[in-house]
């Protein structure tokens, strides 16, 4: 592949922090094809959460579009094809070829095959490792004018423990959140709860999967408060307190580890 899928920085210490849906770009040849927008892929892709990756020293933040490939799906749906795969999205001219997503499922083999690569060496450096699998998403889907979704069910942090053995990371989860919730976010405190609108996708799965005794990877998704999801527009204060809230949960998550 000529141009990188993703950026990997391999640092010190058992924590590890992921963006895969962080990029917007595409081939040329998947560009080519495409009938969706720009501005559509990008209301759906997680732009600026890569920004947060780098509060650990190991971190992994994704290049491409996920309407390329989706890391944070099952292989098989990795390539969305139909509308019903992509938010009712028409993605495609025409069907994609045999050749285009092979291509696209290479890049998913290749990118856990490196993650495998790179988590069982901090696994044997560390013994245990926490990952967090960092995502935003929209609540605001019924168009630039629209009120917030409802918050009851629809929490600033989401953070996604379906796919992990609760019971193990008890100590981790908790300490994460509780050190998330008690975050000074500019005079208030953060919303987070725990599997209202998510509960964790492909990347976290693998990791348990895995690694059911040593890693424990955190689903962690942001509402998009932090920025206009219709128009890309970024809020800075508000991106740089979540990246600051995340930074601070760090050394508890350690000390539980």
């Amino acid at each position: 592949m000529s141009e990188p899928v993703w950026k990997v920085v391999k640092g010190n210490g058992p924590i590890v922090a992921t963006a895969i849906h962080s990029g917007h770009d595409v081939r040329p040849d998947v560009r080519k094809l495409f009938a969706i927008s720009k501005d559509d892929r990008l209301r759906e892709e997680d732009p600026y959460t890569g920004d947060w990756a780098v509060i650990a020293p190991t971190h992994i933040i994704g290049l491409r579009s996920r309407f390329e490939v989706d890391l944070n799906r099952p292989r098989d749906k990795s390539v969305y094809i139909q509308p019903e795969d992509a938010w009712g999205l028409k993605i495609w001219k025409h069907q994609p070829t045999d050749k285009l997503i092979k291509t696209s499922l290479e890049e998913y083999d290749e990118f856990y095959s490196e993650l495998r690569h790179i988590l069982s060496e901090i696994e044997s450096r560390y013994g245990r490792f926490v990952v967090f699998d960092l995502h935003s998403y929209n609540h605001r889907r019924k168009g630039p004018e629209s009120q917030p979704e409802d918050a009851k069910r629809n929490p600033e942090v989401n953070l996604g423990t379906g796919t992990m053995n609760r019971e193990l990371w008890a100590a981790v989860v908790a300490r994460f959140m509780n050190d998330l919730r008690k975050f000074d976010f500019g005079g208030r405190r953060l919303d987070v709860r725990e599997n209202v609108k998510f509960r964790g996708g492909q990347l976290s799965r693998w990791v348990d999967e895995n690694y059911p005794e040593t890693g424990c990877s955190l689903s962690i998704e942001f509402k998009k408060f932090f920025m206009d999801e219709w128009t890309g527009q970024l809020y800075p204060e508000e991106h740089q307190r979540i990246k600051d809230a995340l930074k601070s949960t760090v050394i508890g998550v350690l000390e539980e580890l």
